[in-house]
């Protein structure tokens, strides 16, 4: 039985990274004393600059007093390294996230080692994007208590988190943690622990069928980007996106999800991309990707055509409806959930499924039918469930 997480549970964050910080800063800014831990000495000091520096903004935009913003800081105690010694720290936190690296038995050998100090009804959850929670669970001695809870980055502002429940996982847990992300402002989704979850699944096809597009040369990376933007009311485009996120990190979940969804073509990466990666050509943190960034860097321009950016649009948003409707028929979420997920996690202008209720089941099943006819690849296979609502005439969203 794990403990109920009150507003003054202790919590303990291992990962000082971009993403362990922010989720350290959204914790203390909701009151709760913070450990958190690096085995890198020079992250915690950056955690604990960029916290200062947050603090700072939050008093310059009027959204806290000094005091107030001196309080959160406070809260803070950071700890450098990761070893037996150091975990003792975390000995009476209620709830220790952990945000490291994203590999499987490094984060396995983290939660065994947390099992030895923690106490035996606190709760231990993973911030991972891509990896089993199940495999998580099955390694310590309590599966019960563990769980994902994997936020986005930033993650004091992106408003999503998705919480993830293992088999091992107690049902109590689920509503506590959902709870307690409501509390520290977030929207909860809950996603079943299939490969991506949810949005790094149904997010795939907005860049490899973009970058499927550009591979055939039908169009360039910033017509691209304007269709899906002018047209199609996304936020930013495919390319502009992957830059930003970071071609490795972009790659490295699609290569993720392919290989842990058994080779599904529907997943497979680009070679394009690799390429990419492959040439330090990250984004902006590099310099250059699939655009070029700094003062004297070039600027591309599109062929705002609308006609082709209409087919554009349409490929890709059928794609991305179709892997919607699959996570919808397979229970990765339910379809509230899923809704949830694409329009506060990713931006999308709608949810896919309301989407698809816009441009009608019939209407996204043609496009998808005529894509694997022209293609002759499974890449395009529609759901089953997007082909009985269409046959059926009904709606996608209950």
């Amino acid at each position: 039985m794990t403990r109920a997480i009150g507003s003054d549970a202790v919590i303990g964050v291992i990962g000082a990274g971009a993403m362990g910080a922010g989720i350290a800063q959204v914790a203390a800014q909701h009151g709760h004393r913070v450990f958190l831990a690096d085995a890198i000495p020079q992250a915690i000091t950056k955690a604990m600059e960029g916290h200062i520096k947050a603090m700072a903004r939050e008093v310059e935009k009027g959204r806290l007093d000094r005091p107030a913003a001196d309080a959160v800081l406070k809260r803070f105690t950071y700890v450098n390294g990761v070893g037996a010694d150091e975990l003792r720290e975390f000995a009476g936190c209620a709830l220790v996230i952990e945000a490291i690296v994203e590999d499987l038995h490094t984060k396995q050998g983290l939660f065994k080692a947390l099992e030895q100090v923690i106490a035996p009804d606190a709760v231990l959850a993973t911030n991972t994007s891509s990896l089993s929670v199940a495999a998580l669970a099955g390694a310590c001695a309590h599966g019960d208590r563990v769980i994902g809870i994997h936020f986005f980055n930033p993650a004091p502002v992106m408003a999503l988190v998705e919480v993830i429940p293992a088999l091992a996982t107690a049902p109590a847990l689920v509503a506590e943690c959902r709870a307690l992300m409501e509390r520290w402002g977030k929207v909860p989704v809950v996603a079943a622990d299939t490969p991506g979850f949810i949005v790094n699944r149904i997010a795939r096809p907005f860049y490899g069928e973009a970058l499927r597009i550009f591979e055939e040369g039908i169009a360039d990376a910033a017509t691209i980007d304007w269709a899906m933007t002018t047209l199609g009311g996304f936020r930013m485009g495919p390319f502009e996106l992957m830059d930003f996120i970071g071609n490795d990190v972009n790659y490295a979940v699609t290569r993720s999800v392919f290989e842990a969804m058994y080779f599904d073509p529907r997943y497979r990466p680009a070679l394009t991309q690799r390429r990419l990666v492959e040439s330090g050509w990250l984004g902006r943190k590099s310099g250059r990707g699939h655009y070029m960034y700094g003062t004297d860097a070039p600027t591309s321009q599109p062929t705002q055509d609308e006609a082709l950016g209409r087919v554009i649009v349409d490929r890709i948003v059928a794609m991305l409806i179709n892997e919607a409707v699959d996570a919808v028929q397979l229970r990765v979420a339910s379809p509230a959930d899923l809704e949830l997920a694409m329009t506060k996690g990713v931006n999308y202008p709608r949810g896919l499924l309301a989407w698809g209720d816009q441009l009608g089941a019939s209407a996204v099943l043609a496009t998808l039918e005529s894509l694997q006819q022209e293609y002759g690849e499974d890449r395009y296979r529609p759901s089953p469930l997007l082909r009985r609502v269409a046959k059926q005439g009904g709606k996608l969203l209950p």
